[in-house]
């Protein structure tokens, strides 16, 4: 097994209603990969996971995104999931530790209806991103180019539509993590 993330941490931050496929799987890529992953939120109670159409597992919280650095990770995860991302969109600490990646050239992945913080955090304008498809319109508003793919990678930022995507979604997600500080991340957030 390859271990090209030996060393790295990574943040994931989720909400309830979270996608469980959508963050379990690449948290288990991320793992197998060698990196250490902590599920950072806007609050400190156990996740409420969702599948498809029910409610699903719990998951543990690490670390309340109110006391999460950009200073303590390598790259972000931002699953999706309609609740979460919607969630964490409306806490102004949550859009902030985003921004903070691409202020820092980190990479992050974000993968369904997690590319709704990136648009929150203003970080898609003159970029290529996919989604799912119901937020084409958002991402196009907040400047960013929409495109119905697979997997799209744009300087350190992988994007995904849905828990179909997720084996090229890890794939590149763990590449790009491996890669570290991605200066056109940066300089685009900028």
């Amino acid at each position: 097994m390859d271990r090209n993330l030996e060393g790295k941490k990574v943040a994931i931050l989720a909400a309830d209603g979270f996608e469980l496929a959508e963050l379990m799987e690449p948290k288990q890529a991320l793992e197998q990969a060698g990196a250490r992953t902590r599920v950072v939120s806007i609050s400190t109670n156990a996740l409420k996971g969702w599948e498809h159409d029910h409610w699903a597992d719990t998951l543990p919280v690490d670390e309340p995104v109110q006391s999460a650095s950009v200073n303590e990770f390598d790259a972000l995860l931002i699953p999706g999931g309609v609740m979460s991302p919607d969630k964490l969109r409306m806490h102004a600490q949550a859009v902030q530790f985003v921004r903070s990646f691409f202020d820092a050239g980190k990479p992050v992945a974000s993968i369904c209806h997690g590319p709704w913080m990136l648009a929150e955090a203003d970080v898609v304008r003159g970029r290529t991103v996919t989604s799912w498809p119901s937020l084409k319109t958002d991402i196009r508003n907040a400047g960013g180019r929409w495109v119905d793919e697979e997997v799209v990678v744009d300087s350190g930022l992988v994007t995904s539509r849905k828990p179909d995507d997720i084996p090229a979604f890890n794939r590149k997600m763990v590449e790009e993590f491996a890669e570290g500080i991605h200066r056109k991340l940066q300089l685009k957030a900028a």
